[in-house]
C-alpha cells in the first residue's frame, strides 16, 4: 500500500501532534522519499511549528 498526496498531508499534521503507529510511519518515510512535493510540505510545517514555538517562548519570557 502507498499513500497519497492528501494522506501524507493528513499524516503529517498528525504526526505533529501525536507519535504515529510504526506502520505509518514507514508509510510515510517511504511517500516522502519519492515525493518531493510533500517532503517540502513537511520541510515547511516543521520550520512553521519551530517558528511557532519560538514566538510563544519569547513571549512567555516577555510576561512578568
Amino acid at each position: 500500500m502507498s499513500l497519497t498526496c492528501k494522506e501524507t498531508a493528513r499524516l503529517l499534521s498528525e504526526g505533529l501532534d501525536r507519535d504515529l503507529p510504526p506502520e505509518r510511519q514507514a508509510l510515510l518515510r517511504a511517500h516522502l522519499a519519492i515525493c518531493r512535493g510533500c517532503d517540502s510540505l513537511r520541510e515547511r510545517m516543521t520550520f512553521l511549528r519551530r517558528a511557532m514555538r519560538r514566538a510563544a517562548e519569547r513571549d512567555d519570557g516577555e510576561k512578568p
